[in-house]
């Protein structure tokens, strides 16, 4: 057989590019299996779809300290001079006026009670229990949905299921997850010198490390290796080992037979049976490569030598395996030090060296390890990965150069951080921003008034916000053109959206308007100070001519719309200033108010992270995703409404 030249020597950029976008026009990271499994064996896995809340939590009201639960009315007469003595009534009888049940932290508030006085600020004597100080209507009490409501989402999509998530979703009633299938990688180690047990070695032969090894590796990669026996050096037992391979794994790997010797099969055999997109890469060492698609499964002919296979293992195994699990594949951290001695190279191929790094003088110094692409020493010894460009002949001892370092946790999300005004529509931009840029968006809901603190203090990079200027009418941009005037930043639309009252099912009390919320026996909960929307109460207020502090539970605060719809379901308020979307989600009547305008201040280095945001913002299927919660208007979404340089 005659010796085969390579198709054409590749770049590596160029031959990690073409095999990416082959492997992503074929469909291979698309519609990826997912299997279902019991929630608490999730950990580490990926989740492959949104997990919602099936129940609140806590998913009834409880006491939140030991002592008695009681009726708050009936405790408000109570001081040190006029102390009030409530009836201790056994669990079983039902609730009496003046009269209280002894509880301990957990317990369900027993019916007809709405509040919890700590059992250090009674005394007991002769079946009564005494008190010198009223109790708040729900102090002490966690309410339903305090920690999680219901419908609310609990992990996004292609999130990484840590034990505390464990804890969260089994809390939401998720007994069972889906997640994302662990590829089987198939792995044939080939040729007629190799032995698979040490007592088989003698010379001429040589041990089967390297299957091993890459086993090892895919494990790593959160995938299942399947190790095949050892096919020898002919063209159809390697044939034979590959459509094997294909038959049970989402990816085949063969070592070795990759290069061009009179018994290097790979090559021709995945030639007849498939693509081959690329025989030969221009590094060092790792030359022989060879990347084919056969049946829509990709398989990677690697080197025979350890660590050639090694790193052509990590440019072009590991960022398959990564996207085809819905993880972004991240470039490992860096750190710059000096040469110890002269690193000569060869023009025209990027070499890789693996380097092990000392502490000179404070200073990190660089140690170039042996070079042989069979010296699996350097494999243990280094500590990182120095790389050399094609166009230079070499280093000079001095020089300072920049080393990847070898890390485990590589593989992780780029993120935002948005601190300002909840919606509800950030958890769909969230999921959005991991479908098209792999970013992951962690938002922090401190109100329209902190968000622009936030963007100010240069502690965010995206804060939504709603603020009303009642002199104008206008809403966000005077406020930040007055707080953001030495910052730079853009505003940027997102919705259109509709507040109004919720209020609980079917209106029992009659509330038609913030009016009402100042007769007897209503009860209201409010947004956080800050917040647009109780900012937006605060003005529909002062149009009526109503002091706030005549309305009951004004000064009760939580800090989402959901929140609100929650404490309103769980029958400790009768109404709360929010958003339609919340009502709708948890089953309440809404009396709309008031469609308003709710922005984003964008404040990120970077054109590229910019670019994602407004291509998302303006995309048919996100804008379709947050219409259908009801009441949101995006037709101008991704709009930038006004900027600022900063000078």
């Amino acid at each position: 057989m005659k010796n085969k030249a390579y198709l054409r020597m590749l770049p590596r950029e160029e031959a990690q590019k073409m095999w990416l976008a082959k492997l992503a026009d074929c469909g291979y990271f698309d519609n990826v299996p997912q299997e279902d499994l019991p929630t608490g064996s999730a950990v580490d896995r990926v989740i492959a779809t949104s997990a919602y809340a099936r129940r609140s939590v806590p998913h009834y009201n409880s006491a939140a300290m030991d002592g008695i639960a009681v009726r708050a009315v009936d405790t408000f007469a109570a001081s040190d001079r006029n102390p009030q003595y409530l009836t201790v009534l056994p669990g079983s009888q039902e609730f009496q006026p003046a009269s209280c049940y002894v509880i301990n932290t957990g317990n369900m508030l027993p019916p007809g009670t709405d509040s919890v006085i700590m059992i250090e600020h009674v005394h007991f004597t002769d079946g009564k229990a005494e008190i010198m100080a009223p109790a708040t209507p729900w102090q002490h009490v966690r309410i339903i949905g305090e920690d999680i409501v219901e419908h609310e989402l609990i992990m996004p999509e292609f999130d990484i299921i840590s034990p505390a998530g464990i804890a969260a979703l089994l809390s939401a009633g998720l007994e069972t997850v889906p997640v994302v299938a662990r590829p089987i990688v198939s792995v044939i180690p080939t040729g007629n010198e190799l032995v698979s047990q040490q007592k088989q070695l003698v010379p001429g032969k040589i041990l089967d490390v390297n299957s091993h090894m890459l086993s090892a590796a895919i494990t790593q990669c959160s995938a299942i290796p399947l190790r095949a026996g050892i096919a020898v050096d002919n063209y159809q037992s390697i044939k034979n080992a590959i459509m094997e391979g294909l038959s049970t794994s989402d990816m085949v790997l063969i070592n070795a037979g990759t290069s061009a010797g009179t018994e290097d099969y790979t090559y021709q055999v995945l030639a007849d049976i498939g693509e081959v997109l690329v025989h030969g890469v221009a590094i060092k060492p790792g030359k022989p490569v060879v990347l084919s698609i056969c049946q829509n499964i990709p398989v990677i002919g690697l080197p025979g030598y350890p660590v050639s296979a090694m790193l052509a293992f990590d440019l072009f195994v590991k960022p398959v395996l990564a996207c085809r699990q819905k993880l972004s594949w991240q470039a490992p951290p860096t750190i710059t030090g000096k040469l110890a001695r002269q690193l000569p190279s060869e023009i025209g191929v990027e070499e890789y060296l693996r380097v092990s790094i000392g502490n000179v003088n404070e200073q990190p110094t660089i140690v170039p390890l042996g070079r042989g692409a069979g010296v699996i020493s350097s494999l243990m010894r280094a500590h990182g990965v120095l790389k050399v460009d094609e166009g230079t002949a070499g280093l000079p001892a001095g020089s300072t150069v920049s080393v990847d370092l070898f890390d485990k946790q590589s593989l992780q999300r780029q993120s935002l951080l948005a601190i300002g005004s909840h919606d509800l529509s950030l958890d769909i931009l969230g999921l959005h921003l991991r479908r098209q840029g792999n970013v992951n968006l962690s938002c922090a809901n401190v109100g329209s008034a902190g968000g622009v603190m936030a963007i100010r203090n240069g502690e965010a990079q995206l804060a939504g916000v709603h603020i009303l200027d009642e002199a104008t009418g206008q809403y966000n941009v005077s406020y930040l053109r007055k707080y953001l005037a030495g910052r730079q930043w853009r505003l940027v639309h997102l919705a259109q959206r509709e507040q109004g009252l919720m209020i609980e099912k079917n209106n029992p009390h009659n509330i038609t308007s913030v009016v009402d919320l100042v007769r007897p026996g209503i009860q209201i909960v409010n947004r956080q100070r800050g917040a647009g929307t109780r900012m937006l109460l605060d003005y529909l207020l002062k149009g009526q001519a109503i002091d706030p502090q005549m309305i009951s539970g004004y000064e009760k605060e939580v800090g989402t719309h959901m929140a609100v719809a929650a404490t309103i379901v769980a029958g400790a308020a009768n109404a709360g200033m929010g958003i339609r979307a919340a009502a709708d989600i948890m089953g309440l009547d809404f009396i709309p108010v008031a469609w308003e305008q709710y922005d984003l201040i964008v404040a990120m280095d970077g054109d590229q992270l910019f670019s994602l945001l407004i291509s998302v913002l303006k995309s048919d299927k996100f804008r379709h995703d947050v219409e259908s919660l009801g009441g949101y208007d995006l037709s101008n979404a991704g709009t930038v409404i006004a900027e600022n340089t900063g000078v």
